[in-house]
C-alpha cells in the first residue's frame, strides 16, 4: 500500500502557513494534527496539489504562489463607497469592517484609503497576491 499523498488519500499532518517574511498566519504544530481527505474541500486545491507525491514522515516547506493559494488581488474587488455611509465611524487605513453581502452573509472589507467624500474598500482576501510558505510534517497517509 503506497504511503504517497494523492487523490482520495487521507492525510494527517502538522502544518504552518507563513508569509515570506516568516510571519505565521496559521499553524497547528502546537496542537492536535489535522486530518483531511484529498479532494474533500478542507484544504485549498493549490495546497493539496503541493502535497502530492510526499510520503509519510516527510518534513518540508513548500512554496505556494498566489494563483495556487488565495488568488491574485483583483482590482475590481476594490469598491468606492460614499463617506456618508460611514457616519460617526473612526476610519483608518487597514481597518477591517464587516459588510452584508447580497445573500445577507458577512463580507469583510479592508479600508484601503479615504477622504472626506469617498472610502475605498478592498474586498480581496487578505492573503490574495501573497507568496506563502506551507510548512508540513506528514504524520500519516492512508
Amino acid at each position: 500500500m503506497s504511503k504517497l499523498i494523492g487523490p482520495g488519500k487521507t492525510v494527517t499532518l502538522h502544518f504552518a502557513i507563513k508569509l515570506e517574511d516568516g510571519q505565521i498566519i496559521d499553524s497547528n504544530f502546537e496542537a492536535e494534527p489535522a486530518t483531511f481527505t484529498v479532494g474533500d474541500g478542507n484544504l485549498l486545491e493549490g495546497f493539496e496539489k503541493a502535497l502530492f507525491g510526499l510520503e509519510e514522515g516527510t518534513k518540508q516547506t513548500l512554496k505556494i504562489l498566489p494563483e495556487n493559494g488565495f488568488g491574485m488581488s483583483n482590482p475590481s474587488n476594490v469598491q468606492n463607497i460614499p463617506r456618508s455611509q460611514f457616519e460617526g465611524m473612526e476610519l483608518e487605513q487597514g481597518l477591517v469592517i464587516s459588510f452584508a453581502d447580497a445573500g445577507n452573509g458577512e463580507l469583510p472589507g479592508v479600508i484601503a484609503e479615504f477622504d472626506d467624500k469617498i472610502v475605498s474598500v478592498d474586498f480581496n482576501h487578505p492573503l490574495a497576491g501573497k507568496k506563502l510558505d506551507f510548512q508540513v510534517e506528514i504524520l500519516q497517509v492512508s
